[in-house]
Formats: structure tokens, C-alpha cells, sequence
């Protein structure tokens, strides 16, 4: 009796990992290629355009928008993002925040995992030259002269 206990103690315990977790995403999606088109001088509706309405705008600080971006993976990975705008009148002078931020968490190829995927690339497009007969006819068929069709004889009763 205890062993079975034990057992089904022991599997409940295990499926709790299966379960799936959705990512968290919140605030603004800051993505870097939007960051990296940022440029002073641009007006404000441009940066709207480009980024979207910011998170944190406060009407006593017109001069001065947030943007905040969190994210959290189903693994449990956080990583968050403040990007800082100041604007003087309508115009964009000043950023904070908008530098490549170099993810800790993604893991930087080795030497031999590039390797091997240059040899893999190499023989797909090997592979992608070469030509192979698969008996799929893909367009339509070219149309030829049509075949002639002779009467049968008549009988003679």
C-alpha cells in the first residue's frame, strides 16, 4: 500500500513540470530595430508612429516620456526595458535607454556550432541544385495536335 502511495505521490509530483506557462509580455513592446530608427530632431506624432503611445507620460511633464517593457519567458527568464524621451517643444532631443542591450541568457555559438551549420547550409544548397525526377507533373500539359479518331466499318447485314 505504501509503495503505490509513494508511486502516485511520486508521479503527481513529476507532472508538474508539464504544465505550460504562457509568456508575460507588459507595458510597451520595445523592440530594437524600432530603437535604432529613433533620431533627435524627430516630433513627437513620428515617435507615436514609431513606438507607439508611451506607458508613462505624465501631463505636468510634457517634456519628458517613458516607455516600459517586461517579459517574462515560460522558463522564467525576466527581462524588462526602460527607454527614457525627452523633448523640448515638439521636437525629440534626448534618449535614454535605446543602446543594444546584450541578452544574458541567449547563448553565444561555439566555434564547432557554426561549423556545423555552414556545412549544413552548404549541402542543402548542394541539395537544392540538384535536380530529381518525381513523376509530379506541376503545370498543365502542353497541348499537342489532337488525336484523330477514325469511324469503325460499317457491317454489311
Amino acid at each position: 500500500m505504501r509503495v503505490l502511495l509513494l508511486l502516485l505521490a511520486s508521479i503527481a509530483v513529476a507532472g508538474c513540470s508539464l504544465i505550460y506557462k504562457l509568456p508575460t509580455r507588459q507595458g510597451n513592446v520595445l523592440e530594437q530595430k524600432q530603437l535604432d530608427q529613433l533620431k533627435t530632431g524627430m516630433t513627437r506624432e513620428q515617435v507615436v508612429y514609431l513606438l507607439g503611445t508611451p506607458l508613462a507620460a505624465s501631463p505636468f511633464r510634457t517634456e519628458r516620456w517613458d516607455y516600459l517593457g517586461y517579459y517574462k519567458s515560460p522558463r522564467g527568464e525576466v527581462s524588462s526595458r526602460t527607454v527614457t524621451l525627452l523633448f523640448a517643444g515638439d521636437s525629440l532631443t534626448s534618449m535614454v535607454g535605446t543602446a543594444p542591450i546584450a541578452d544574458s541568457n541567449v547563448a553565444k555559438p561555439s566555434a564547432k556550432d557554426i561549423r556545423n551549420q555552414q556545412k549544413k547550409d552548404s549541402l542543402e544548397a548542394e541539395r537544392a541544385k540538384q535536380t530529381t525526377q518525381t513523376g509530379i507533373v506541376i503545370g498543365a500539359p502542353e497541348k499537342g495536335p489532337e488525336p484523330t479518331v477514325e469511324p469503325a466499318p460499317a457491317k454489311n447485314p
